[in-house]
């Protein structure tokens, strides 16, 4: 089967962790260590998110004004891509014996994108109140507060529209690759005069970039592995009911009554519906150690046409 794996931010670095390398090499191997009875039977493309660490980037490049060059978004979430990819190559390369190719990947969007006027992707660390007012003073930045952990700078996220390295990624796979691309949501780029290329300074959301992917390489299965083992109505409440296998149209329903949060559940059951609608196949939504067992659909929100 060909899949394309959404690997969730828990993979790489999980709450009240230490924020290091050492976190994120011991989680990264853990993470492909739980899917590499899947990596090594199928084609593979693995894709993942960057939230904490281009945040973490991007409050060094501002603190160290003056000292270092800074970059833009766009940089940063290239660099991310590269150093998240190395990882997990590496421990794919460890665990299994598939050749591995990791891609630094771009993505197309609308320059117009309604994301631009209302910023909604959280990034990075978490800041106190008073931090959130002095900082939005200083440097400008946009926060909103993320649960009850306090507020984070939230920047643009515009819909993915083409992912530019494809046919790229298609070869790798058809000539026995597993591929790691998409990191983050892929560099946001847009297209001027069709043809000039331009950085855009945005983070896409990772699994709707996964789920486009996962449409234009004609994969079989669409996987987002998360925190939790399924998708629930009435989440932490004493009314809560989890998802077994769904009718795409009856979860769209739900969808729209708000039943998942924007800033977690929301794109990922967005961006299993989106795939389920395009391709007539199964998206599978499930947590990253229960993911053998949903891929063997014994678990798992799993999503049907």
């Amino acid at each position: 089967m060909r899949v394309v794996i959404a690997l969730g931010g828990n993979a790489l670095v999980r709450k009240n962790e230490p924020f290091n390398t050492e976190t994120h090499d011991i989680n990264s191997h853990l993470a492909i260590k739980s899917i590499s009875k899947i990596i090594e039977n199928n084609e593979i493309v693995i894709t993942h998110g960057n939230g904490p660490q281009v945040g973490e980037e991007f409050f060094r490049n501002v603190f160290t004004i003056g000292k270092v060059f800074t970059m833009s978004l766009d940089y940063l979430n290239a660099q991310t891509q590269g150093w998240i990819g190395y990882l997990l190559e590496k421990h794919i390369r460890n665990e299994t014996t598939k050749k591995v190719a990791t891609l630094v990947t771009l993505v197309r969007i609308d320059p117009n994108d309604e994301a631009f006027l209302e910023p909604t992707k959280f990034i990075g660390r978490f800041f106190d109140e008073n931090e959130m007012k002095e900082y939005s003073l200083k440097y400008g930045w946009k926060f909103k507060k993320d649960s009850n952990r306090g507020y984070r700078v939230v920047v643009p996220s515009p819909k993915p529209k083409e992912i530019l390295n494809k046919d790229a990624i298609l070869n790798l796979i058809e000539n026995g690759f597993v591929v790691v691309a998409l990191g983050g949501g892929g560099i946001p780029v847009v297209l001027e005069h069709d043809k000039y290329i331009r950085g855009v300074e945005a983070v896409i959301d990772k699994d709707l970039a996964s789920s486009l992917l996962a449409i234009e390489i004609n994969a079989d299965l669409f996987m987002i592995l998360t925190e939790v083992e399924k998708v629930y109505l009435n989440y932490n409440k004493e009314n809560q009911k989890a998802l077994d296998v769904i009718n795409v149209n009856q979860l769209e329903k739900y969808y729209y009554e708000g039943h998942f949060p924007e800033g977690s559940m929301g794109p990922k059951v967005l961006a299993a519906m989106n795939f389920v609608k395009a391709t007539k196949r199964k998206a599978i939504i499930t947590s990253l150690d229960k993911a053998l067992d949903g891929f063997y659909e014994k678990t798992g929100t799993i999503v049907i046409p």
